[in-house]
C-alpha cells in the first residue's frame, strides 16, 4: 500500500500553476492523489463544490442547452454535443434519451461534485465534474458557446454545497468483477443464454450464475462468443466509417455509461490512441490496453443481435459496439455481416 503522505492543498496549487497544460487527470496521478482531491483544492478560486444530487442535475441541465457531456474510464474517453433531452429521473437509475446525449446514469456511485470556472486566455470554460467515493471522475458537462449561463448558473447556484473546503475524505470503491461462490455450469449458462428475449437480461444472468463477463464469453462456446484478433479493433472502425455504417458505441464506468448512435467518420490513430473525431461525437480509445477482443452474439425477440466488446487487463469492459438499432427491429444484415468476418483469435489452448 503507498504510504506517502498526500501534498497540501497549496501545494497542489503551486503544482498546478507550474504545469497550466498538464491534463488534472495526469497532474493528480503525478502528485499521487485522486482528481477530486485536485479540483477541491481549488475551492473558492474558480471551484465551487456543488451537491451530486443527480436527479435535479438533469432536470436543471435541459434548460442550459447545448453542451458537451463526457464520460470515461481508464482506456477511453466518450465525448458527446448535444442537449440534456428527455430526461427519465430514478433513483437507482437515471437516464437521458437525447438525440445527441443518451445517458445511463447510476447515482449512488456519485459522491462528489464541483462548478469549475477555468481561464483560457480572454475566454472562461466553464464545467460541473462529479466523481465517485475514491475522487475517480464520473461524469462531466462542458459549457460551449451557445450555453445558457443563466441557466447554467441558476443551476449552480440551487446545487450548491454548505461544505466549500478544500480537502475532501476518500473511500474505496470495490470493483464487482470477480463475483464470490461457486459460479454455474456450462450447461446452465447455455441453457440461460439460449432463452434470453432481451440483452438487458444477460447481468441477471451473470449473478444469478456468480461469472464475469469474460468468464462467460470463455465458456458459453464459440457459437454465441469468439475471441478477435488484435487487428479486429482498428479494422472494425475503419470499415464502418468506410461504409458509412450507424453504429452504437458505449463507454462507461460504474457511475455511467455513456452512447453514440450514428455513423462514425473522421478516424484518425496517434501512437497508440484510435480517435473518432466527428462534428458532434468524439472517441479516445487506449488499443494498447485492450487484453482480449470479443465478438458476442445474444438472442433477443427480435432476432440475435451482435457486439464487439474490449477488455482491459483487470478484465473490466472498456468499450463496446453494436450496430444501430431500435426496440423491435432487426439486426443490420451489414453490421453483422462486418463482426462475423473480423480477423478471429486461434482458439485459447486449455491448461
Amino acid at each position: 500500500m503507498d504510504q506517502r503522505v498526500k501534498p497540501a492543498p497549496h501545494e497542489i496549487r503551486t503544482a498546478r500553476a507550474d504545469n497550466p497544460k498538464m491534463r488534472e487527470r495526469d497532474l493528480s496521478a503525478q502528485l499521487g492523489i485522486s482528481e477530486a482531491e485536485l479540483v477541491a483544492t481549488h475551492c473558492g478560486d474558480g471551484v465551487l463544490r456543488i451537491e451530486p444530487r443527480v436527479n435535479d442535475l438533469l432536470v436543471g441541465l435541459e434548460s442550459v442547452g447545448e453542451v458537451m457531456a463526457l464520460t470515461r474510464n481508464e482506456s477511453a474517453v466518450h465525448e458527446k454535443i448535444g442537449v440534456y433531452d428527455k430526461v427519465q429521473p430514478g433513483d437507482h437509475a437515471a437516464l437521458v434519451l437525447g438525440e445527441q446525449i443518451d445517458l445511463r446514469i447510476f447515482p449512488k456511485a456519485w459522491a462528489h461534485g464541483f462548478a469549475v470556472e477555468k481561464r483560457d486566455g480572454d475566454e472562461i470554460r466553464r464545467s460541473l465534474q462529479f466523481f465517485d467515493a475514491s475522487g475517480v471522475a464520473v461524469h462531466k458537462v462542458h459549457l460551449r458557446p451557445s450555453s445558457n449561463l443563466y441557466a447554467y448558473q441558476k443551476l449552480v447556484a440551487s446545487l450548491i454545497s454548505a461544505d466549500q473546503s478544500q480537502t475532501i475524505v476518500l473511500k474505496g470503491v470495490v470493483s464487482p468483477t470477480s463475483p464470490a461462490g461457486e459460479p454455474g455450469s456450462v450447461e446452465d449458462l447455455r441453457d440461460r443464454w439460449s432463452a434470453m428475449t432481451d440483452v438487458h437480461q444477460f447481468f441477471g444472468i451473470l449473478k444469478s450464475l456468480k461469472l464475469s463477463r469474460q468468464q462467460a464469453l470463455r465458456m458459453v462456446g464459440g457459437d454465441y462468443a469468439w475471441e478477435l484478433a488484435d487487428e479486429g479493433l482498428p479494422v472494425s472502425f475503419d470499415q464502418a466509417a468506410a461504409a458509412g455504417m450507424p453504429i452504437m458505441c458505449f463507454v462507461g464506468n460504474h457511475g455511467c455509461i455513456q452512447i453514440h448512435s450514428g455513423a462514425i467518420s473522421n478516424i484518425k490513430t496517434m501512437g497508440p490512441w484510435i480517435n473518432v473525431l466527428d462534428e458532434t461525437f468524439h472517441l479516445h480509445l487506449r488499443a494498447d490496453h485492450v487484453r482480449e477482443l470479443w465478438a458476442v452474439r445474444k438472442p433477443t425477440k427480435d432476432g440475435h443481435v451482435t457486439s464487439i466488446e474490449a477488455y482491459d487487463e483487470q478484465g473490466e469492459l472498456i468499450i463496446q459496439f453494436f450496430g444501430q438499432r431500435h426496440e423491435g427491429e432487426t439486426e443490420r444484415d451489414d453490421w453483422r455481416f462486418l463482426v462475423e468476418n473480423l480477423p478471429r483469435l486461434s482458439a485459447r489452448t486449455a491448461a
